[in-house]
Formats: structure tokens, sequence, C-alpha cells
């Protein structure tokens, strides 16, 4: 049967338009409000740099094929992003400004900078601002101008006749200094952009011509690696090479501030050669997911914190490879403090009984405790084995720096093969006490980075199990061997379920089973939470489980190509989407299993690169305390009537109507597992 599936490109602008939401909602605080602008903004600038040349080039496809313009994917993604814009505009100098200048705070939004705070913004333009500063010009000069992605730029027309009019491109300096100039002031605090600083003192850097026109703008540039197969240099090498151009990689966007002449725009075109881009006008100031550093320091205006939750069971006199010992446990970050897992590679450096450490290293923090554990560890003489993916995109400048560091201490690093990333989250300590072989594990949903668990939803099993860690051995046998594929390695994986082996085939075995029991007029259900839902053969299978009256509930945070509620196709799929103070990452499985749940847990989203071109791991989830708190973790989220919304047909996002009592997901997360005493089974 031949099943609907919806636009990858656009489901993701319409997750995006889910993060205006929360920029759009009164019941927030103010300054959560702006960061959710600033994330969009982020998102935005991610979209055109990483799927707009993919969109693009359908759309020159279409174009050959002469496909009617309203199905074109470049017409509804351009249409979508202008309504959201409007959208942004709107609350942010509707709404979000007046708020903060109820609180006295004043940020300036094109409008002149006080006469009562202009010497303190003068100097700091000659003490900071100017030493930075270069101006260029556009026609004729000595050097040739090439914008940087993403960079901030003005185009300053000068002269006093149109025949002698010069155009100079001057760059706002927003890498090397603070977006926003901060100045208390009778009581209140004016909060300037560094562009309007920039502006107001351009007749300081032109001192004998006549400032006719300044216009802001910036180019998004592509940002996809092109790896060739047959390179026959060191894949980190290729890697740095490829690294120093990606910043002048296609343009896929020129924005622009509104008004700006004609000429000027087609001088600009011309010039930078972004004629083959998206020309699109947008406001005054570009770069606003700088807002995500505005300086306002009121706690009022922000969220209550959530200190993270410590286990108390883990005791300062016991190993912890001994509290493993004694039966699994699990942590969710970031409700649950993340230092436990520090503290597992901290004491396998130190741990004399500890013989090898091996680990998957997709996004580390740039000032990474646990690096730097590994690096101590293979100073003091222990076999350290780290799978450092190079590939992980706008993070292969730090996973390079750190690979090295690695490997000057001793550490065997292994680099995936090009055409595959290794994007499961797993370590295993090998230990020898009293004669035997030990063994301690990590299983997690994300990467080993102590920075992102701050503010990412993500679950970490650790296990002494030797079934699921003998298997975890044997995958970083295989990983070691570089393989470019599975085929050919017979692993028989019965525990852990790992991309390129038996991952999808397992899941699919697991919907089929659910499927029987629904022909058989049994109960059946599955429950999934996933990232991003794309891969055609499993959501294929989804659709073939509804049919038969499987009910299927989703979380899928972002990308999701399922079309839900459709009569005779999906009517069975409900899919929900939740945005709040943390970002949702964990990946959950749930099957009914006759009523025996079985719970899997892991790294892989349904995507097509992560079932076909990455190494992933999920696994099982034994414990039946740690599972019934998933499955509870799960129950709360779909339950959550304020910060949930259901997709419908349209992969809208609807708001739950919000229905007494009302349940607040994270809130009531973090408030469970605050009432946890932490009992081992």
């Amino acid at each position: 049967m031949e099943y609907s599936f919806f636009d990858r490109d656009l489901s993701w602008l319409l997750f995006n338009e889910r993060i205006l939401m929360e920029a759009e909602s009164e019941e927030l605080p103010v300054m959560e409000r702006v960061n959710f602008l600033a994330i969009f903004s982020s998102n935005l600038d991610e979209f055109y740099r990483v799927r707009m040349p993919v969109v693009m080039a359908l759309h020159k496809l279409n174009l050959h094929n002469k496909t009617d313009e309203s199905e074109d994917v470049l017409y509804k993604a351009q249409q979508l992003v202008a309504a959201q814009q409007n959208r942004f505009g709107k609350v942010f100098t509707g709404r979000l400004i007046p708020l903060l200048k109820e609180n006295n705070v004043n940020l300036l939004f094109n409008e002149p900078i006080p006469v009562s705070v202009i010497d303190r913004v003068s100097d700091y333009f000659y003490s900071q601002v100017l030493a930075f500063l270069q101006p260029i010009d556009l026609v004729g000069g000595k050097k040739q101008f090439f914008p940087e992605n993403n960079r901030l730029y003005f185009l300053v027309s000068l002269g006093l006749e149109k025949e002698k009019e010069r155009s100079v491109i001057l760059n706002i300096p927003s890498n090397q200094l603070p977006r926003f100039f901060s100045v208390n002031e009778d009581g209140k605090q004016y909060i300037i952009f560094l562009d309007d600083i920039v502006r107001h003192n351009l007749n300081k850097i032109f001192k004998t011509e006549e400032i006719k026109g300044c216009y802001s703008f910036k180019i998004t540039r592509d940002a996809e690696l092109e790896l060739k197969d047959d390179y026959d240099g060191d894949v980190q090498e290729q890697i740095e090479k490829q690294l120093q151009k990606r910043d002048q990689g296609l343009a896929t966007r020129f924005l622009h501030q509104p008004g700006i002449p004609l000429r000027i725009l087609h001088l600009i075109e011309d010039k930078l050669g972004v004629q083959g881009s998206s020309i699109v006008e947008g406001g005054f100031y570009h770069n606003l997911k700088d807002l995500m550093g505005l300086p306002v320091g009121i706690p009022s205006l922000k969220y209550t914190k959530w200190p993270p939750l410590v286990n108390r069971q883990i005791s300062a006199d016991e190993s912890i490879f001994d509290y493993i010992d004694k039966g699994d446990c699990v942590f969710h970050a970031p409700y649950q403090s993340y230092n436990a897992i520090l503290r597992f590679f901290n004491e396998a450096a130190i741990d004399e009984n500890v013989e090898e450490i091996s680990v998957t290293l997709y996004r580390v923090a740039s000032d990474s405790r646990i690096v730097n554990a590994l690096i101590s560890a293979a100073q003091s003489g222990k076999k350290v084995r780290v799978l450092v993916e190079l590939k992980a995109r706008f993070d292969e400048a730090n996973n390079i720096k750190w690979a090295k560091k690695l490997k000057a201490a001793g550490a065997n690093i292994i680099y995936s093969d090009k055409a595959i990333k290794v994007h499961a989250k797993v370590g295993l300590v090998k230990r020898l006490v009293d004669g035997r072989v030990k063994y301690a594990g990590l299983l997690a949903t994300g990467n080993f980075n102590e920075s992102t668990a701050a503010f990412y939803t993500d679950h970490i099993m650790m296990t002494a199990n030797p079934q699921l860690l003998r298997e975890m051995d044997l995958l970083f046998i295989y990983l070691g061997k570089k393989a470019k594929s599975a085929e050919g390695y017979d692993i028989d994986f019965k525990h852990l379920l790992v991309a390129q082996f038996n991952l999808q085939s397992k899941f699919i075995e697991l919907i089929d089973r659910e499927i029987e029991q629904a022909r058989k007029g049994n109960p059946a259900g599955i429950t999934i939470k996933l990232n991003n839902l794309e891969e055609r053969i499993l959501i294929g299978k989804l659709y073939e489980a509804s049919q038969v009256g499987v009910k299927i509930r989703m979380i899928v945070r972002s990308i999701c190509c399922l079309i839900p509620g459709v009569p005779g196709m999906s009517e069975n799929i409900t899919i929900r989407r939740i945005v709040d103070r943390y970002l949702e990452h964990g990946r959950i499985f749930i099957f009914h299993n006759s009523g025996n749940q079985e719970v899997f847990m892991g790294s892989a989203d349904w995507m097509n690169r992560n079932i076909y071109r990455r190494i992933e791991v999920c696994f099982p989830v034994y414990d039946e305390h740690i599972r019934n708190e998933v499955i509870a973790m799960l129950d709360i989220q779909l339950a959550d009537n304020v910060q949930a919304v259901n997709l419908n047909e349209q992969l809208q996002n609807i708001r739950v109507d919000k229905t007494e009592p009302l349940v607040q997901s994270q809130q009531a997360i973090y408030e469970l597992l605050q009432q946890k005493k932490y009992d081992r089974g």
C-alpha cells in the first residue's frame, strides 16, 4: 500500500514555529520568551545553512520538470518563513520590548541613543569598538571582500554626487565584542545594539564624506562538508581542510534590512555573487540569536531555578563500580545531577583495578572534564580506547582538538570511516578484581557532555549486566576495525539494538508482534518518544499497525514525516510535541507485549541517516524499577496539557485543551524524581 508522508524540511519549519509559540506565550517570564526568540533565530540560521541547499536543489529540479508552484517545497518554505518572521517581529517589538520597559529595561530598537548616555557610548566606541572596524571599498578596493557566514555588515553609501558615490562594506564586530552594551542612568537600564553604536559613530570613521545611507545585511552559507570516499589522506587532516572552507560555501540566503534602494541591492548582489541565494528582506537587526545574551539580571523575569537532584545512595566511601555491581541505575538529566556520570569517568581514571576504558564521543564540552579524565587515565598507563566522531556537524573543530590531546596522552584514538558516523553513546570500563574480570558500562540517549546535560533531557543507565556489556565490547572491537559497513561482520547482537546490524529489523519485529496481537483481538500498543521521525519503512510499519487497531502514542520533538489521524491509514496514531524550559532529547520505545511491557532507550532517531548511515545503540531496560519509572515519566508527558501541542493532519501545532488538573510535564517529572527514595530493588 502507498502511504502519505509529510515533507521533512517543511516539518522542521513547523517545529521552529512551535518554538515561536513559546515566545508568544503570555504565561512565560519575559526573558524566557526573549530566549525562545533567540532559539528560533538560531534554528532558522541552521535551516538556511543545512536544509535550504537541498530545498533549492529540489526547486531547480521542479522547474525542470515544470512542477506546479504551489507544490514546490521552496515556495512553501518561503511562505512559512515569511509568516513566522512577521510573527517574530510582532511579539518582539509589540510585546517583549514594552514589557522590558515596564521593568525599567530599555532595549533600544531602531531608535536614537539617549543624550544622557551618549558620552559613555562614545567612550566605549573609541576605546573598544573602533579597534575592530575594517571598512572595505566594495568597488575598486585594494582588497577583495568576501562576507563570512552569518557575520554582520553595513553597506555604507558615501559621496556628494551620484557619479562620485562610494560604497563601503563595514563589519559589525559582534564576533569580537558583546552584541549589547548596557548602561544605567537615573534608575533605568539602557541596552544598546553594537550595530547602533557603529551606526551612530559613522561620521567619526568617514570624516570627509557625506553619509548618504547605511544598510545592514548578512549572508548565510551552505554548511555541508564534502568528504570524498576516495580521499587518500587521513580523515582528520581532510576535515580540518574542509572546515577552513565551510564559511566559504555557496550563499543560501542574503538577508537585508527593509527600504534598501534597488540600485544598492543590485550592486551588492552583483559584487558579492549571491544572485542564486534566497534574497530575503528582514528587519533592521540580524543574528537575533544574540538575544540569548541580553544583559538583563532581574531574577523575576526568568524561570525559577530547579536545582539538580542528587542520588544520596552513592556514598563517598563506596566505589561507584561497587554501587553499579549491586544493580542497574539510571540518571535523568537535567533533573538529576550529572555528577555521577563525571564520577564514573573520574574514578575509572584513578582506580588501580581499572585496566581498560572504552567510550564513544560525538559532541563533548568545550572544556570537557570527561575527556580530561580520559587523558589522566591514558597518562597513568591504562588502556584508553576512544571513538571520536570527527563528522559531528558544527563540533568538528572541538572534537579534533580533543582527539589530538587524547592521542598525545597515549590514548588509542579511533576515527569512524568517512562513509559512516558513530552516533552511539556508550562507555565501557574493564576492571581486574581479585583475579576476576568485571565490567561496568554506560548506555545513554545523549552525548557525554556535562554542558548540554544542564538543559537537554536525557537518560543515562549504568549497568554491570554481563549480557549487555559483552555485546558492547564486541561493538568496540568492530569500531576499531573502521569498517565502512556491517556487511561481512557476523555479530549476533541479542540484547543491544545496533544500527547497521539489527536495530531496524528488531523494531520491525517488535511492531509486528503488536500487529499480531491486535489481529487476534488482544490489547496492543506502542509508545515512542523521538526527536525526529522520517524513515519510510518504519513509518510504514506504524501505519500498518494503526490499520489493524494498534494504539500508537508518539512524542516527536521536531521533524515528523508521519501524518497522524487520517481515516483508513493512521486514525490510531496520535502525535504530540513538547517544548518547555529543557530541550526534549531522550529516545524511548515502549511495546505493550501482552501487558509485560518492554522498554528500550538509546541514541537512535528514526531518520534515514540514523538507520542507514550511522552506528547507533538502543538498549533494553531490564530492571523493573527503572522500567516502571521510565513508563511513568512518559505517561506524565502524554498527559501534559500546558506545554504540549498535538499535531494534526497538516502537522500544525494545535494547543492541547487546558482542563483540570493542569499537567506541566517537566515540572511534574522533577517533582516525581524529587520524591524518589532511590531504592535499589
